[in-house]
């Protein structure tokens, strides 16, 4: 808990000093795919030729050319500090190659920053994670858990999503998608940078036992992807098994 408060008051230190000049990329991209554009963005940049490479421009719209080609030009384009180069790809973006849909989306989003950033004079800074949002809002997975794996009932489900949107409703939030899966319940919210997110879901937790004491305390909140049921049970042991192994230790 602690830990999780101090990166909290980080990002909170961060965001005040940006006096919320900072874009949230809304679409849901593989963090892998965002690690791959932005390691290749940063080495590119120490050699870019932008004269040289805006000549090629049209290059990105040929069939012949290799899509790996196509990633480096994306790239290139993305970093220059000119219209042309940004109304490229917004064309670019609105019929992709297939297999680069989610390059294009970084392209843009990483050309469409530069060029606020040079409009407002002022520096913009560009907030991705795996799930997106939306807004000044980020997109979180969570996962709620029943105590001893029961079942949940009709009343528990309605009990968990009414809280949930209630809780969410007061912070700003907003419940996008909740599913009921036997003892598991999952979700998608949305919730504003600003909201310190482990805090909103201990409430929530915390009302919905007041009314049946059903949940776990324990639960699970990623923005990098949503997971599968393998993948939650897997997380869910995991922690099981460190807690024994803690209990050993004392």
């Amino acid at each position: 808990m602690e830990k999780e408060e101090n990166i909290f008051d980080k990002i909170q230190e961060l965001l005040g000093d940006l006096n919320g000049n900072f874009n949230v990329l809304e679409e849901q991209i593989n963090i892998d795919t965002q690690l791959e554009y932005f390691e290749l963005s940063t080495d590119l940049k120490k050699t870019s030729n932008s004269n040289e490479i805006f000549e090629k421009k049209d290059n990105l719209f040929s069939t012949e050319l290799p899509l790996e080609e196509k990633k480096v030009l994306l790239v290139h384009l993305a970093s220059m500090d000119k219209v042309e180069a940004y109304r490229v790809i917004e064309q670019y973006q609105l019929s992709p190659d297939p297999e680069l849909k989610d390059w294009a989306i970084m392209a843009f989003q990483e050309s469409k920053m530069l060029m606020e950033s040079s409009f407002l004079d002022r520096n913009q800074v560009f907030i991705s994670t795996g799930l997106g949002g939306k807004g000044s809002k980020l997109r979180y997975f969570v996962v709620f858990v029943a105590k001893e794996q029961q079942i949940m009932e009709d009343y528990q489900k309605k009990v968990i999503k009414s809280e949930i949107e209630f809780a969410a409703k007061k912070k700003g939030s907003i419940l996008e998608e909740i599913n009921f899966n036997g003892w598991l319940t999952t979700c998608k919210v949305l919730i504003p940078i600003q909201v310190q997110f482990n805090l909103l879901f201990e409430e929530i937790i915390e009302a919905i036992n007041q009314l049946g004491d059903f949940l776990d305390k324990n639960y699970i909140i990623t923005n990098v992807k949503e997971l599968s049921l393998q993948e939650i049970k897997d997380v869910l042991n995991n922690t099981k098994n460190k807690d024994h192994s803690d209990d050993d230790e004392i």
